[in-house]
């Protein structure tokens, strides 16, 4: 009998004890601290002052602490005082007072604290608390969209992906840094970059010109390389990836949106291995080009080069990718091919031009961040060929920032912007001096934010889709590891061709390479 009385007893404590159901957890909050930063802000006067960069009126649970503390922003705004009475005025001005609980409110958070002390750690646990809530409607909503079955998965992550992005950029702040440790590092830069004998401070681009202009891509910076289809900018990154990547061994990521990882490779093979694209298509071949091929071909292999060909990349996906190419892969430098077919979905935008600006911001961010220059690729609008050029007026086909497709936000995020311009291709063959122009590009530098803007000629090798330095006219002549067959380089080749020669495939009837039209 005294058994049973016991385990009724037992059964009885269990049903009066609370339950906690899953979803009966109440939200993160500190109401306390909300009362003590508020109070700090209404009898000192540079309390607001502290809290300002840290709290805005949505980072409060309480409903009425929200009310006051947009009372004391607004009145600080305006440069007004701050205390109890203003505050009562400001909240009576838009109708709030009543709601807050009148002036006795108001004064009784004034009560609630004895000074400032410690405000800014308080408003740092304030902003954590409602930076938690955030995440809790967040992955909520991304809980019920992910029951529902007529959902697109792959929608839905991107979504996913984009408010994490927008919820880390706007609660993740840098702190200021006191300027001594920030000169140390940019004297070892100085040092480091007067030690080498090329006298570069960042990445050389493998095109001499260039690097004289630019001292090298350089670190943290979104440099913008524009043009119209068909001017060869795929063709200039793949040549500046051979030189990085496969001369120098210098990790490269390429982002392709445009074209398929394997038409990409087949491109880098035209242009490592110099035989016409159309041959490579086809799979047709001359002996000696087949020589060629298997030869120049070893000089890709293990090469540090990673491409990733994902159509419609997000701006989302690209972040997680990118960091994961620095951190196990040591990327030097990411190119991105191009940016008008990347997106941002995830967040709403009333036009395309506000996306583009959201892509581009984010670019240069993702470059800051990762300390690494990225390289995106960019279109032209149509504007340059509305413009009339002829050989009296070269310079009207050449692009200029105002050209820049749909955003000018690209121009201002960009560090540096670059044009590509091949008068060849409006059929512009000399220039106003009677110069030859037949095979050569100009890469226009319109803006560089640190360093000099001008122009540097290249030599185009449309046929090999490939971008020299002006004065590359030859590649030495290669001989085989077996020692039996040279193989001559037709690009630019300063030795003279035996006038028959059938093992390399030269006989007399071939033009010289300087002969064949671009």
């Amino acid at each position: 009998m005294a058994e049973t009385r016991r385990t009724t007893r037992r059964k009885n404590s269990a049903a009066e004890a609370p339950q906690m159901s899953e979803y009966g957890h109440l939200q993160p909050q500190a109401l306390e601290l909300e009362e003590a930063v508020i109070g700090a802000c209404l009898i000192e006067k540079d309390a607001f002052g502290l809290v300002s960069d840290i709290l805005k009126p949505a980072s409060f649970y309480d409903s009425k602490h929200q009310a006051v503390f947009s009372a004391i922003q607004s009145l600080a705004s305006e440069n007004k005082p701050v205390d109890i009475l203003t505050v009562t005025e400001q909240l009576r001005k838009t109708g709030e007072l009543d709601n807050v609980g009148g002036p006795f409110f108001v004064a009784e958070l004034s009560r609630k604290v004895l000074s400032s002390a410690h405000i800014e750690f308080h408003a740092h646990i304030i902003a954590q608390k409602a930076l938690a809530r955030e995440l809790i409607t967040y992955t909520s909503n991304i809980q019920k969209l992910a029951f529902d079955e007529s959902q697109d998965i792959a929608e839905l992550m991107q979504m996913a992906e984009g408010k994490l992005f927008e919820l880390s950029k706007t609660n993740m702040k840098k702190d200021f840094t006191q300027i001594n440790p920030v000169i140390n590092e940019a004297y070892e830069l100085l040092q480091k970059a007067a030690a080498r004998t090329d006298g570069l401070s960042g990445l050389s681009s493998g095109f001499d010109a260039l690097d004289a202009m630019t001292s090298g891509w350089q670190n943290s910076d979104l440099v913008i390389i524009a043009a119209r289809p068909a001017m060869g900018k795929t063709a200039f990154v793949l040549s500046m990836a051979r030189n990085m990547a496969i001369t120098n061994r210098v990790p490269v990521a390429m982002f392709s949106l445009e074209m398929s990882n394997v038409q990409l490779v087949n491109r880098l093979i035209v242009n490592v291995c110099e035989i016409p694209g159309e041959k490579i298509k086809s799979g047709q071949l001359a002996p000696y080009e087949w020589g060629q091929l298997d030869y120049k071909i070893r000089e890709m292999f293990d090469a540090p080069l990673y491409i990733d060909d994902t159509p419609s990349l997000s701006v989302f996906e690209l972040r997680t990718k990118a960091r994961r190419l620095v951190r196990d892969y040591g990327v030097k430098i990411i190119i991105i091919d191009y940016l008008q077919l990347m997106n941002a979905s995830g967040m709403s935008y009333n036009s395309r031009q506000e996306e583009v600006s959201t892509i581009s911001r984010s670019l240069k961010g993702l470059a800051k961040e990762l300390n690494i220059p990225i390289i995106a690729l960019s279109q032209l609008n149509r504007s340059v060929e509305q413009r009339v050029g002829t050989a009296d007026n070269p310079d009207s086909k050449r692009p200029q920032l105002s050209d820049l497709r749909e955003s000018g936000a690209i121009e201002q995020d960009a560090d540096m912007v670059c044009f590509i311009h091949r008068p060849e291709y409006y059929k512009i063959y000399k220039d106003q001096h009677g110069n030859d122009l037949k095979g050569l590009a100009e890469i226009i530098i319109a803006k560089h934010r640190n360093g000099a803007v001008g122009d540097v000629r290249l030599r185009f090798r449309g046929e090999y889709a490939r971008f020299a330095n002006i004065n590359e006219d030859a590649i030495p002549m290669i001989s085989s590891e077996e020692g039996g067959v040279i193989l001559p380089s037709r690009m630019n080749s300063n030795a003279t061709p035996p006038e028959n020669d059938p093992i390399n495939g030269i006989t007399p009837d071939m033009a010289p390479m300087d002969e064949v039209p671009f």
